[in-house]
């Protein structure tokens, strides 16, 4: 829990549509027994969301500290591996490591992973929703239980998006410790990612950028187009 000493919301500047906002501003009434899943499908993509996640992560221990008193409890937010193990989140927090699930690449398999987790804040990766085919009382727990679905991209910069988190030195740290402890995914592609991270500088402070879009979308996105929306530069 290293996060929940090291983290406090200052490291955080949310905004929504171009204005000043709180996590609240993307995850409305949030609360510290909101389930987040992100839904990854290249290697070590949910570093181009890890503002959002350690922002919800900041929020959840700042739930836990408004008590007063000590604790040891992580969240329950989880990463859905798509097809296959696609890098290693506990330095995000994602712990024990029974919340990092693979999952078979059926939109019906994922959205069966996400209910059983009860996840209410859904994160996917940007693409061209497809025509996802899921049987009636799949679809229909995901309804009635998911609150919020969040689009992000893996480097980062999500096209059209209407809402960006910029972080710190100390997040950055984080994203550096789960490339180097993804040791499943090639070290060439582990430095090309922590390359890219140098793009999103603005001044000294990395901003990552999202889409908030409906649920319909983003059940979409757990079926994606082959040739997927190009990611902003």
């Amino acid at each position: 829990m290293h996060s929940s000493r090291e983290l406090r919301s200052s490291a955080f500047d949310v905004s929504v549509d171009g204005a000043d906002a709180t996590l609240a501003g993307v995850f409305p009434d949030f609360v510290a027994a909101d389930r987040l899943g992100i839904v990854v499908r290249r290697p070590c993509g949910a570093v181009g969301a890890s503002a959002l996640l350690l922002c919800a992560v900041t929020a959840f221990y700042d739930v836990q500290r408004a008590g007063g008193e000590d604790f040891f409890i992580y969240p329950d937010y989880f990463v859905f591996h798509v097809g296959r193990n696609l890098g290693s989140h506990n330095r995000f927090d994602i712990w024990p490591p029974h919340k990092e699930v693979v999952v078979a690449d059926d939109p019906e398999e994922l959205l069966r992973a996400i209910n059983d987790r009860g996840v209410t804040r859904l994160v996917v990766e940007d693409g061209v929703p497809g025509e996802g085919v899921f049987a009636p009382e799949t679809l229909a727990s995901a309804r009635a239980r998911i609150a919020t679905a969040v689009v992000y991209a893996p480097n980062g910069r999500t096209v059209d998006a209407d809402v960006a988190i910029a972080s710190n030195d100390v997040t950055e740290h984080y994203v550096a410790g789960v490339l180097e402890q993804s040791r499943d995914v090639p070290a060439g592609e582990r430095d090309r990612i922590a390359a890219a991270r140098t793009h999103l500088l603005d001044g000294s402070r990395p901003v990552e950028t999202y889409r908030r879009v409906d649920l319909d979308e983003a059940l979409g996105l757990l079926a994606p187009e082959p040739e997927r929306r190009l990611v902003a530069v």
